[in-house]
């Protein structure tokens, strides 16, 4: 007669435990149907789904295994497994997958209890939570410290605009991250990613830098904030921006690249995607001249942005050629993805503020970061407790892929 049997073992880890149970399954001539294993701080959770085919006994299998586990001081369990409820696990396997990703400096089971209630509440269940980040001393600093954990979760979500509204709110409430992907191929093999710069890429708004040496910072900066807000179009609002600057010395150009605050985790993410063979892209509605100090600082592969027109060693208050606004961002992405070729599905596009909404809406992965509130709510993922580089475990990276980078 036919036996599924499920068998878990728990116990101390060390070397050798599956190699000796499994030799004793192969004396049996069992099939195996599915294997797991997790080790947690040395304790090990092993689990392996048998069949004992037609004129095999399962009694001597069974025996050999009690008497191995107890030689090598397990914990060994047996759970027979109705043929029909293995039918109907099996048919379980078309449902759809997601990956949800938690990150935070810190987690605590108050995390992991909001992420429980949340997936049970949407109908998903979960498979499989492993960490991503590296193990940390309890001695580390606060400011060294990131945690990331990934869930892989099965089921059909009706309303998944509600469920990532409810990620949304919990994050702010709870001071984390966390973003919810399908699990597709498409999610493993990203290729390229386009980074806005301004507030994204650096930490200025290159434009109020520019106008604090013109004299006319909060003039300027007063218009910035809306068109991120998305209160003013964005043309209107960098015409009238770059106006403000007419007269400022190009002098002060090299002085103000030189004083760009790279953001935080970006120049790690940026060398680990190079090393891993992506593209990388700045598509800015600012100014190419720091656009391109940035790619030779960073090594970015192309820059796409605005050109101030200079007459006499001093801006006129213009810029040259199209504008690059939100519609030329996504229209810039496409084009790029087309030349590099790979799916929308495969770029990754990173931006704060309205204007890069475009480009966030068609990229497979597309990334609000400290966006401003109208962003994040648009915005299928957002980002805003940890530094860039955080992006690299949305991709499924663990902390040993980048840790020498």
């Amino acid at each position: 007669m036919q036996e599924i049997i499920l068998i878990n073992v728990s116990g101390h880890d060390r070397p050798g435990i599956t190699a000796a149970l499994s030799a004793i399954l192969a004396r049996g001539g069992v099939n195996v149907l599915d294997i797991g294993q997790a080790v947690i701080h040395d304790d090990l959770a092993w689990g392996m789904l048998v069949e004992v085919p037609p004129g095999r006994e399962s009694a001597p299998v069974i025996r050999d295994l009690v008497f191995k586990a107890d030689e090598l001081g397990l914990d060994i369990r047996f759970t027979p497994i109705p043929v029909e409820r293995y039918e109907d696990w099996v048919v379980e396997r078309g449902q759809p997958r997601h990956i949800i990703t938690l990150l935070a400096p810190r987690i605590t089971a108050a995390h992991f209890a909001w992420i429980a209630e949340l997936t049970t509440r949407h109908n998903l269940n979960i498979d499989l939570i492993q960490r991503l980040s590296g193990r940390l001393s309890l001695n580390a600093p606060d400011e060294a410290r990131e945690a990331a954990v990934e869930f892989r979760v099965k089921g059909v979500v009706e309303d998944m605009p509600a469920m990532r509204a409810a990620f949304l709110q919990g994050s702010r409430e709870l001071d984390v991250d966390v973003a919810i992907q399908d699990d597709s191929f498409y999610r493993r093999n990203r290729r390229l990613v386009c980074f806005d710069m301004d507030s994204t890429l650096v930490r200025q708004e290159v434009i109020d830098e520019l106008a604090g040496a013109a004299g006319v910072r909060s003039q300027v900066a007063a218009i910035t904030a809306a068109a991120m807000r998305g209160e003013i179009d964005f043309r209107e609002s960098f015409t009238r921006r770059v106006a403000l600057l007419e007269g400022l010395e190009v002098s002060v150009l090299p002085k103000i690249a030189a004083a760009l605050h790279v953001t935080e985790g970006a120049e790690r993410l940026i060398a680990t995607l190079k090393c891993y063979g992506y593209k990388i892209a700045i598509l800015s509605g600012g100014f190419g001249y720091f656009a391109r100090y940035l790619q030779d600082r960073l090594g970015i592969d192309y820059v796409y942005a605005n050109e101030l027109e200079i007459e006499d060693g001093k801006l006129t208050g213009k810029a040259t050629g199209e504008i690059v606004d939100e519609a030329k961002k996504a229209e810039l992405l496409t084009c790029l993805a087309d030349r590099e070729g790979v799916r929308l599905e495969q770029v990754i596009a990173v931006g704060d503020g309205a204007n890069d909404l475009p480009m966030l809406s068609i990229a497979g992965l597309g990334v609000a970061y400290r966006a401003k509130p109208l962003v994040q709510s648009q915005a299928r993922y957002s980002l805003d407790s940890a530094g860039l580089d955080s992006i690299l475990y949305l991709v499924g990276m663990r902390w040993r892929d980048f840790a020498d980078v």
